[in-house]
């Protein structure tokens, strides 16, 4: 398929919606957070600010792809948890949906939830069922991705969007096995309307796990991509995190130069960096942990808590592989991937001059 325009519920700062800019297909982000907006909008990319609530299908017309990250606050091990202790009410709440159950009861009850972040997850699915029954215009392909704790929301949905005549593929996928230098997974769900099955990206890279050589591994898999692969230092360094290992506060955990990075978080100034003889480094710059997450170098991050919008973006090279396999494409080419070392130059709408108004005459 060719997509016309993509539709891009909780956009960040981008990271989608650079991947669909390098395979050439148009998007639109809808985003509440300022910051996030002041990035995009220095970047040069289509955005809606405002509470992804507030809109729907109608609002974008012309886009035939959905695709969303939705907070993952709620859901992941650091957060609050009410995600994880309400995923038996969210997967009532999909079924519900499902049924045609009267919105507004829906939308009543999802008010009365413990933290009303956990509700967002199920937004798309509120997009992807207005499309149909709304607009009847369904979504040709539909691209959602989120922590691995919400993976099975989107089996939920996976069995909803079949019942609609998707065809539909979810699961974990690990960012290092798709070439970016950093170890972190995500529960991808893609689904496609009538062309044809559809299943999730096939690895490109080998898996990280420690102590294992880089060299080791099916051997037609390229190796795992290193943090020195990624980032301009002359020498060696090693990563002692801010984290704990195993809830031990003691217990940092420790990557070196060699492997890649550990999960981007938004806290990733607070890791230490230190030469393999034990010297403080300077610590990983903002446009370093953008390359961690395969953002261009030239990104023009802005706004506030830029580390934040950083650890929330899906990354941009991994989109790539999703994208493609959601519209059913080839893996993206080595020149397309190369092409997220640098961004597009933002261009500013000329006046018309008065040779160019004779001209025109």
């Amino acid at each position: 398929m060719r997509p016309v325009k993509i539709v891009d519920l909780f956009a960040g700062p981008g990271g989608l919606d650079v991947a669909a800019e390098k395979l050439g297909i148009p998007a639109v982000g809808v985003e509440w957070d300022s910051s996030a907006c002041a990035t995009r909008r220095a970047a040069g990319l289509a955005t809606e600010e405002g509470d992804v609530r507030r809109y729907g299908p109608s609002h974008f017309p012309d886009a035939d792809v959905l695709a969303g990250g939705p907070p993952c606050q709620t859901f992941t091990v650091a957060g609050s948890g009410a995600g994880r202790r309400a995923l038996d009410d969210v997967l009532g709440f999909v079924k519900r949906m499902v049924a045609r159950e009267e919105r507004t009861e829906i939308a009543k009850d999802l008010s009365k939830m413990e933290d009303e972040r956990t509700g967002l997850v199920l937004e798309p699915l509120r997009w992807a069922l207005e499309a149909i029954d709304d607009l009847d215009k369904p979504y040709r392909a539909i691209v959602l991705e989120q922590v691995p704790a919400v993976l099975p929301v989107w089996e939920a949905y996976a069995e909803a969007l079949q019942e609609e005549g998707y065809s539909v593929d979810c699961g974990l996928l690990r960012t290092e096995a798709y070439g970016v230098p950093q170890t972190r997974k995500r529960a991808v769900l893609i689904a496609r309307m009538r062309d044809g099955a559809v299943s999730l990206p096939q690895p490109t890279h080998r898996t990280y796990r420690k102590g294992v050589p880089r060299g080791a591994g099916d051997p037609a898999l390229q190796p795992w991509r290193t943090m020195s692969e990624a980032l301009d230092r002359e020498s060696p360094f090693i990563v002692i995190s801010n984290y704990g290992t195993g809830g031990d506060p003691k217990a940092r955990g420790r990557r070196s130069s060699g492997e890649p990075s550990a999960t981007v978080t938004g806290k990733i100034s607070r890791n230490r960096v230190v030469s393999p003889e034990g010297v403080e480094l300077e610590r990983f710059t903002l446009s370093e942990a953008g390359l961690l997450q395969t953002f261009p170098t030239d990104y023009p991050w802005a706004g506030r808590d830029v580390g934040q919008q950083i650890g929330n973006a899906v990354p941009p090279r991994l989109a790539l592989h999703i994208l493609c396999a959601a519209f059913g494409w080839p893996p993206p080419t080595e020149e397309v991937l190369l092409s997220l070392t640098a961004w597009k130059h933002v261009q500013v709408e000329e006046k018309p001059t008065l040779l160019q108004h004779s001209t025109a005459c």
